[in-house]
Protein backbone atom coordinates (compact mmCIF):
# COMPACT_ATOMS: atom_id res chain seq x y z
CA UNK A 1 0.00 0.00 0.00
CA UNK A 2 1.05 3.97 -1.19
CA UNK A 3 1.31 6.32 1.31
CA UNK A 4 -2.21 7.14 2.53
CA UNK A 5 -3.14 11.14 3.47
CA UNK A 6 -5.85 12.39 5.62
CA UNK A 7 -7.10 15.87 4.26
CA UNK A 8 -10.17 17.72 4.97
CA UNK A 9 -13.11 17.25 2.41
CA UNK A 10 -14.07 19.61 0.23
CA UNK A 11 -17.16 20.91 -1.97
CA UNK A 12 -15.81 18.47 -4.83
CA UNK A 13 -16.01 15.36 -2.81
CA UNK A 14 -19.23 15.37 -1.89
CA UNK A 15 -19.83 13.17 -5.07
CA UNK A 16 -17.31 10.72 -4.64
CA UNK A 17 -17.96 10.44 -0.66
CA UNK A 18 -21.72 9.49 -2.15
CA UNK A 19 -20.76 6.66 -4.63
CA UNK A 20 -18.12 5.42 -2.21
CA UNK A 21 -21.46 5.15 0.80
CA UNK A 22 -23.69 3.84 -2.27
CA UNK A 23 -21.31 1.35 -3.08
CA UNK A 24 -19.96 -0.17 0.40
CA UNK A 25 -20.27 -3.76 0.64
CA UNK A 26 -21.03 -3.55 4.36
CA UNK A 27 -24.01 -2.49 3.36
CA UNK A 28 -26.38 -5.37 0.99
CA UNK A 29 -29.09 -7.42 1.73
CA UNK A 30 -31.30 -6.18 4.96
CA UNK A 31 -28.36 -2.70 4.80
CA UNK A 32 -29.13 -1.89 1.60
CA UNK A 33 -31.78 0.48 2.52
CA UNK A 34 -29.70 2.99 4.76
CA UNK A 35 -27.12 3.90 1.57
CA UNK A 36 -29.23 3.27 -1.29
CA UNK A 37 -30.52 6.54 -2.13
CA UNK A 38 -28.21 8.46 0.49
CA UNK A 39 -26.53 11.72 -0.70
CA UNK A 40 -23.22 13.47 0.93
CA UNK A 41 -24.07 17.54 0.10
CA UNK A 42 -21.47 20.38 -0.45
CA UNK A 43 -23.22 21.89 2.54
CA UNK A 44 -23.16 18.43 4.84
CA UNK A 45 -19.19 18.91 4.42
CA UNK A 46 -19.13 22.81 5.23
CA UNK A 47 -21.03 22.00 8.24
CA UNK A 48 -18.92 19.34 9.25
CA UNK A 49 -15.23 18.01 9.90
CA UNK A 50 -15.23 15.71 6.97
CA UNK A 51 -12.24 14.40 6.38
CA UNK A 52 -10.99 11.67 3.52
CA UNK A 53 -8.19 8.85 3.18
CA UNK A 54 -6.48 9.31 -0.18
CA UNK A 55 -4.26 7.44 -2.03
CA UNK A 56 -0.80 9.29 -3.87
CA UNK A 57 -3.20 9.28 -7.15
CA UNK A 58 -6.16 10.71 -4.86
CA UNK A 59 -8.64 7.62 -5.16
CA UNK A 60 -10.68 8.05 -2.34
CA UNK A 61 -9.85 5.18 0.09
CA UNK A 62 -12.09 5.84 2.55
CA UNK A 63 -13.96 9.14 4.67
CA UNK A 64 -15.12 10.46 8.22
CA UNK A 65 -17.14 13.21 9.55
CA UNK A 66 -17.24 14.10 12.84
CA UNK A 67 -20.45 16.17 13.98
CA UNK A 68 -19.33 18.69 16.64
CA UNK A 69 -22.94 19.25 18.65
CA UNK A 70 -23.63 16.57 19.97
CA UNK A 71 -20.05 14.74 19.42
CA UNK A 72 -20.77 12.03 17.22
CA UNK A 73 -18.64 9.97 14.56
CA UNK A 74 -20.96 10.11 11.35
CA UNK A 75 -20.41 8.55 7.79
CA UNK A 76 -17.01 6.33 8.57
CA UNK A 77 -16.09 4.78 5.52
CA UNK A 78 -13.30 2.69 3.68
CA UNK A 79 -13.61 1.52 0.55
CA UNK A 80 -14.17 -2.08 -0.61
CA UNK A 81 -10.88 -2.64 -2.16
CA UNK A 82 -8.74 -0.55 0.28
CA UNK A 83 -10.76 -2.94 3.84
CA UNK A 84 -7.96 -4.51 5.65
CA UNK A 85 -5.12 -2.36 4.63
CA UNK A 86 -5.66 -0.09 7.92
CA UNK A 87 -7.70 2.93 6.49
CA UNK A 88 -9.94 2.56 9.31
CA UNK A 89 -7.63 2.73 12.04
CA UNK A 90 -6.18 5.79 10.74
CA UNK A 91 -9.00 7.45 9.91
CA UNK A 92 -10.33 7.24 13.64
CA UNK A 93 -7.06 7.72 15.24
CA UNK A 94 -7.06 11.41 12.87
CA UNK A 95 -10.73 11.48 14.50
CA UNK A 96 -10.32 11.18 18.19
CA UNK A 97 -6.99 13.58 17.36
CA UNK A 98 -9.62 16.27 15.81
CA UNK A 99 -11.77 15.39 18.96
CA UNK A 100 -9.46 15.63 21.60
CA UNK A 101 -7.70 18.99 19.92
CA UNK A 102 -11.10 20.71 19.57
CA UNK A 103 -11.87 20.02 23.07
CA UNK A 104 -14.30 17.44 23.25
CA UNK A 105 -14.50 14.73 26.17
CA UNK A 106 -16.89 11.98 24.37
CA UNK A 107 -17.60 11.07 21.03
CA UNK A 108 -20.50 8.96 20.00
CA UNK A 109 -21.27 6.36 17.51
CA UNK A 110 -23.99 4.51 16.25
CA UNK A 111 -22.41 1.67 14.80
CA UNK A 112 -23.48 -0.42 12.06
CA UNK A 113 -23.62 -3.73 13.90
CA UNK A 114 -20.75 -5.56 11.76
CA UNK A 115 -18.46 -2.70 12.67
CA UNK A 116 -18.67 -2.41 16.55
CA UNK A 117 -16.16 -4.94 17.13
CA UNK A 118 -13.67 -2.32 15.24
CA UNK A 119 -14.43 0.52 17.25
CA UNK A 120 -14.15 -1.42 20.52
CA UNK A 121 -10.84 -2.64 19.31
CA UNK A 122 -10.01 0.99 18.86
CA UNK A 123 -11.15 1.31 22.49
CA UNK A 124 -14.89 2.36 21.89
CA UNK A 125 -16.97 0.78 25.00
CA UNK A 126 -20.48 0.19 24.17
CA UNK A 127 -23.14 1.92 26.11
CA UNK A 128 -26.64 0.71 24.74
CA UNK A 129 -28.52 0.27 21.88
CA UNK A 130 -30.44 2.42 19.56
CA UNK A 131 -33.90 1.48 18.29
CA UNK A 132 -34.58 0.95 14.57
CA UNK A 133 -36.11 3.49 12.87
CA UNK A 134 -38.41 2.36 9.77
CA UNK A 135 -38.41 2.19 7.18
CA UNK A 136 -35.06 2.68 6.20
CA UNK A 137 -33.44 1.20 9.20
CA UNK A 138 -34.62 -2.00 10.53
CA UNK A 139 -32.65 -3.11 12.82
CA UNK A 140 -31.17 -2.38 16.58
CA UNK A 141 -27.66 -0.64 16.21
CA UNK A 142 -25.16 -0.88 18.70
CA UNK A 143 -24.26 2.56 20.68
CA UNK A 144 -20.54 3.11 21.70
CA UNK A 145 -18.99 6.22 22.64
CA UNK A 146 -15.05 7.08 23.00
CA UNK A 147 -13.89 8.64 26.41
CA UNK A 148 -11.40 11.19 25.62
CA UNK A 149 -8.55 12.61 27.43
CA UNK A 150 -7.65 16.23 26.43
CA UNK A 151 -4.23 15.85 27.67
CA UNK A 152 -3.68 13.41 24.79
CA UNK A 153 -3.33 15.78 22.00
Amino acid sequence: MHAITIKRAGAGDAERLTALIRSSGAYTGMYASIVSDYVVTVEYIARHHVFVAVDATDRLLGCYALVSEPPELDLAFVADDAQGLGVGRLLVEHMLHRARATGLAEVRVVSHPPAEEFYRRMGAERIGTVAPTPPKVTWQRPELRFTLDPAEH
